[in-house]
């Protein structure tokens, strides 16, 4: 029986409030009474006002241009990260500058973005890789010192925690996916939370299209029209019926995650002892929500070896991001502080092992057993 790496789910009413959606409500296009409650739900656990969106991507554009970024700007990320935390910022005409990581978080080093500061920046873009925390109190320091705005990208950040704040709710901006590779799921989705609240008015027009239909809608006038740039960032009901029904159930799906990245990180522990792999532990402080749980082989030409020999014992495990420095892309578009020699280290060695909501206890000691198979192998043939 194949283990993949990913698999979508249903954890409660996800098809009966698509139904209710379609037949009660009569309605398909975005913003009615399932994305409403979605966001007032975001606004109660994290704070500052949401705005549900039809990606991640589509919250980093928003943010981007709430930012009022022009061409020339710079803005301050990580390499290791997905495309569309850089393609945001490229599209407004700024330009991504890269500064490497920590080894212990696989976040932006905190203590290397002041040197990557210029005249040119305007904001700090922080990734919360695997929903573990950046250093935000000392990234909202350096931001407040300077000027800048603060961008979280807590894609994989949902309901982790900073000490007692929620990430995404840290910075002026918070940016958050619910594709069905994340924890809580609506196939494709996001959301933009705007904490700062000299920025809600403007992102209610950007969300729909650069016009002031919200309020419309609202009746608080008597009709709408083109106020501002703007796209169609505004997902269907359906997105919203099915992410609510998730929702409801985050902290159970979140609380299973973590217990199987638990039981990942004990059973492969001496592993870990006789040097053959490294963890971060998952249960640690500030560990995050359980979205991603990785190993560091001891190269690449291991990394490779092991992906093979779990293939063929039917588990997909995989790699994680290319550094976007080294694509043609960022070579074109972007520039970076340094060498970047952890993000580059870390990208040739991180194996992401299969973690799902419906990952069995089983599941999870036949990959430890084909792992464990694999290094005994190496030290056979050594």
């Amino acid at each position: 029986m194949k283990i993949p790496f990913n698999k979508p789910f249903i954890v409660g009413k996800e098809l009966f409030y698509i139904a209710q959606a379609v037949i009660s409500e009569a309605r398909l296009s975005g913003g009615g009474k399932f994305t409403r409650q979605c966001e007032q739900l975001l606004e109660e656990r994290i704070g500052g006002r949401a705005f549900l969106v039809h990606s991640c991507t589509a919250a980093l554009e928003m943010a981007a241009i709430l930012c009022n970024l022009q061409p020339g700007d710079e803005v301050i990320m990580p390499s290791f990260t997905f495309v569309s935390t850089a393609n945001a910022f490229v599209l407004r005409g700024a330009t991504p500058v890269f500064v490497d990581i920590r080894r212990d978080t696989l976040n932006l080093d905190e203590e290397l973005i002041e040197a990557a500061i210029t005249p040119k920046t305007k904001a700090i873009v922080p990734v919360h890789y695997g929903g573990v925390p950046c250093n935000m109190d000392r990234i909202m320091e350096i931001a407040d010192h300077n000027g800048l705005w603060v961008i979280e990208d807590a894609a994989h950040g949902l309901f982790s925690q900073s000490g007692e704040q929620q990430l995404g709710g840290i910075g002026h901006l918070g940016c958050f996916s619910f594709h069905e590779t994340k924890n809580i799921i609506s196939g494709e989705g996001g959301a933009l939370l705007v904490n700062d609240p000299r920025l809600v008015e403007r992102a209610e027009i950007i969300r729909e299209k650069g016009t002031n239909r919200s309020r419309f809608f609202r009746g608080e006038v008597d009709k709408y029209t083109w106020m501002d740039l703007g796209s169609s960032y505004l997902p269907s009901e359906l997105v919203g019926a099915f992410l609510w029904a998730q929702l409801e159930r985050s902290e159970q799906i979140n609380t299973q995650r973590r217990q199987l990245a638990a039981r990942y990180y004990d059973a492969l522990a001496d592993l870990q002892q006789n040097g053959s792999l490294e963890m971060a532990n998952p249960l640690g402080s500030d560990a995050g929500c359980g979205h991603v749980f990785y190993i560091l082989t001891r190269h690449m030409e291991e990394r490779s070896a092991l992906i093979d020999w779990l293939r063929k014992d039917d588990i997909h495990a995989v790699f994680h991001y290319v550094p976007l420095h080294a694509s043609p892309a960022g070579q074109r578009f972007c520039r970076r502080e340094g060498g970047l020699p952890v993000t580059q280290e870390m990208s040739d060695r991180l194996l992401r092992l299969p973690l799902y909501y419906e990952l069995s206890e089983e599941q999870v000691d036949r990959v430890v057993a084909s792992i464990r198979a694999f290094y005994a192998e190496k030290k056979l043939t050594r």
